[in-house]
């Protein structure tokens, strides 16, 4: 069972707090029964605006005193009261599918539905359980009223009035109480039940006492009677026990549903039900913890995944993001991500490697705690490890070597890692592994930032000359650092990237290339296909002229042997009719057809482009692989081009025009028609370089514009803008 204490390391204890108060009686994260039913019942639940039940204490060990024949206490038949009382309210839903079918077959008794009018909103049974409930109630009320009575007549008494110290009534241990000062005995009678800071007495009057005597008499008699029905609701529990224990672990499981429905629609979050594979594809993924988040999308179907590059650049909170969506998709909670687009495999179990573990306490260096938490993975399987700065606490070289030959060790076996590191050396020792997939951070060299984006092949760069500068390190000592660092040094380790770089670059020319033969193989299959079929038609068609010959050859033989001249004539006629009906299959050139390059058409099933054309054959493009095909044997496929026609067009340029827009305050839809105006207008004014203002409130406006710009054909790039243009808010595109 995964604890807590993973959920707080992936920064999860917020989320996992929100999540809780979501539900009525705290329970283990894990869902019984099938995950796909679940995922089933959720999506139907999240359609619903529910009522949250009211909280439901454990009612464990009061399941196991009905079966010992015990009596239950008023507070704990109450907490049965509440989730048959819940139940009651969903079967009332208009639900369908699994949860309706679910919800139908839960029959509660009679004598248990009965509970639901027992019990008023304090817990309390109501008046209409039992009359005497009403008399002794009444007469509560009245001994009350004289207790009130009885003690403004002795506050407002000129005997006792000169030792008052108060005209307060005061209330020690649930009893009222007058403060006198000393010498009060003369005037009134009572008991002294506490004194004051400023030495006067608590007195409880003789007279209230009785009263509060006769108060205490009324309430053993309502006791009794609750007692006595507590007695007939338990043995009607004790007949029942099967139904309640059922009952009890049914609100658990819907209980867990509604909160996971509940937080979704509380938090606009999805659900990703997860895979029988151990495959990770997050689309738009954002970590619950973060405000304002830069969504990330990521595809790891490979063994590890390394991630490397700039310093602050996001490497760390990536690796928590990736473990995070797929521990919150194995208990099926919601999380904000496009779920449409996503795929995340099944693992058993998690571990984070990640914090410093040296200490006094632990008595153990850094490196050796590491070494410690490597040594406990060994062995195990379906697990997805992370690995934040693997090579910390010793010399980064030996560490590289170290962790290449273990992690090497744990990819043979049935785990699935992600690893962040500042260093090259082990990238470049693992690179060469097709189990090994890459992610850099990427740097805005222009801006000197971080771009908290991420690119996938290839080995990034730490920047730590101009991380530093960038938090505040004096230049001198930035320039002093580069020297010591030797620039010979820093070229060799921008000359091994690169090459790094190249060859990851060449094995995914080598992949494409390896398709386009599969796709070469794919056609060669079906030209073969069609030419065997071509071959056994022109065999039938063979066959089927040779019998006809043969029939007119035997009428003409036929004639031969006749001896009425009429009849031989008849058949030589018959047999002329017999040769001239044989349908001969046509030679020479075939008729010209109406194709020209750029023509779409097809060849037997290969569907391709004309690229040129000669008397009897064609240059023809499919999928990126040219052939040369008989004329005779193309059709066109698809509707014939249409002529282009000539349009003029003219436009006018308007008569004030602004190098910035600004977007604040604009819903999305709004926002998108006035920068697609914009854009434009630019261009007609002869802009290259135009800045766009939407601020970052939710991330709404800043996603909905980013993704615009991303698809529009005029605009060549975009970038955030430096602090004088903006920021974060805003985005200066080029055109």
């Amino acid at each position: 069972m995964i604890s807590d204490e993973l959920f707080m390391r992936l920064d999860l204890g917020e989320y996992l707090e929100k999540f809780k108060s979501f539900l009525a009686r705290e329970k283990p994260l894990f869902l019984s029964g099938d995950s796909k039913l679940n995922f089933e019942k959720i999506s139907e639940l999240t359609k619903f605006d529910l009522a949250q039940c009211e909280s439901v204490a454990n009612l464990d060990d009061a399941l196991m005193r009905i079966s010992k024949h015990g009596v239950l206490h008023i507070s704990e038949i109450y907490e049965f009261s509440k989730i048959v009382r819940y139940f009651l309210y969903l079967k009332k839903q208009p639900f369908e599918g699994k949860l309706s079918a679910w919800l139908a077959k839960i029959e509660i008794p009679a004598p248990i539905a009965q509970l639901k009018d027992y019990f008023d909103d304090q817990g309390g049974f109501r008046d209409a359980i039992d009359e005497r409930f009403g008399a002794l109630n009444e007469a509560f009320k009245i001994k009350k009223g004289e207790i009130e009575q009885t003690l403004k007549r002795l506050i407002y008494s000129k005997a006792l009035s000169p030792y008052l110290a108060d005209t307060q009534i005061h209330y020690i241990s649930d009893t009222e109480a007058l403060l006198v000062r000393g010498g009060f005995n003369h005037v009134l009678k009572g008991s002294v039940v506490a004194r004051s800071s400023g030495g006067y007495f608590y007195v409880l009057p003789d007279a209230i006492a009785a009263l509060k005597s006769a108060q205490s008499a009324i309430l053993d008699k309502k006791e009794q009677i609750v007692f006595e029905h507590c007695k007939q609701i338990s043995a009607v529990f004790n007949k029942n026990l099967a139904f309640l224990k059922f009952i009890n672990i049914a609100f658990d499981q819907i209980d867990a549903l509604i909160a996971r429905a509940a937080m979704a629609r509380a938090s606009d979050y999805e659900f990703v039900l997860p895979e029988p594979s151990r495959d990770i594809v997050l689309d738009s993924f954002a970590h619950p913890a973060l405000k304002n988040p830069k969504r990330v999308s990521v595809e790891f179907t490979g063994k590890i995944l390394l991630i490397t590059g700039v310093n602050a650049g996001g490497k760390s909170m990536l690796l928590k993001s990736i473990l995070s969506a797929a521990l919150l998709a194995k208990y099926l909670l919601p999380m904000p991500i496009r779920a449409s687009l996503s795929r995340i495999g099944t693992f058993k179990e998690f571990e984070l490697v990640m914090e410093d573990p040296q200490n006094s306490k632990n008595d153990i260096s850094t490196f050796a705690g590491r070494m410690v938490a490597f040594s406990k993975l060994f062995g195990r399987k379906e697990i997805l490890i992370g690995v934040d700065e693997i090579e910390l606490g010793t010399d980064f070289e030996e560490a590289a070597s170290l962790y290449g030959a273990m992690i090497e060790q744990l990819i043979s076996s049935d785990v699935k890692m992600i690893i962040t590191t500042h260093h090259k050396r082990l990238a470049m020792l693992l690179a060469k592994d097709p189990r090994v997939e890459l992610l850099a951070a990427l740097y805005d060299e222009k801006n000197s930032a971080p771009k908290y984006e991420f690119l996938k092949g290839t080995i990034g760069k730490s920047y730590a000359f101009e991380t530093a500068l960038r938090y505040g390190i004096a230049q001198n000592l930035i320039a002093a650092a580069r020297k010591n660092y030797g620039e010979n040094k820093e070229n060799l380790n921008e000359a091994i990237s690169k090459a790094i770089n190249l060859e990851l670059e060449l094995k995914q020319k080598l992949a494409q290339t390896q398709q386009k033969e599969e796709k070469l193989d794919a056609l060669s299959e079906a030209l073969k296909d069609q030419r065997e079929r071509a071959q056994s038609e022109l065999k039938a068609e063979l066959s089927k002229l040779q019998n006809e010959y043969y029939r007119a050859i035997s009428e003409a033989k036929r004639s031969v042997s006749l001896s009425d001249v009429r009849e031989k004539q008849r058949a030589i006629n018959r047999a002329n009719e017999l040769a001239r009906a044989v349908q001969q299959p046509e030679l020479g050139t075939p008729e010209p057809q109406s194709l020209k390059v750029g023509d779409r058409v097809k060849y037997g099933k290969i569907k391709g482009e004309i690229l040129s054309l000669s008397k009897t054959q064609a240059l023809m493009l499919s999928d990126g692989i040219r052939l040369r095909v008989p004329l005779s044997e193309l059709k066109r496929s698809g509707a014939a081009p249409v002529p282009a026609k000539n349009i003029s067009i003219k436009v006018q340029k308007p008569a004030s025009a602004s190098l910035s827009l600004d977007l604040h305050g604009l819903r999305a839809e709004e926002a998108i028609s006035r920068l697609d105006k914009f854009i434009s207008q630019s261009l007609v004014m002869g802009f290259d370089e135009i800045i766009v203002k939407h601020g970052i409130g939710t991330g709404k406006l800043a996603f909905a514009v980013k993704e615009f710009l991303k698809s529009h054909p005029s605009v060549k790039g975009f970038r955030d803008g430096t602090p004088a243009e903006g920021g974060f808010g805003s985005k200066v595109v080029s055109l």
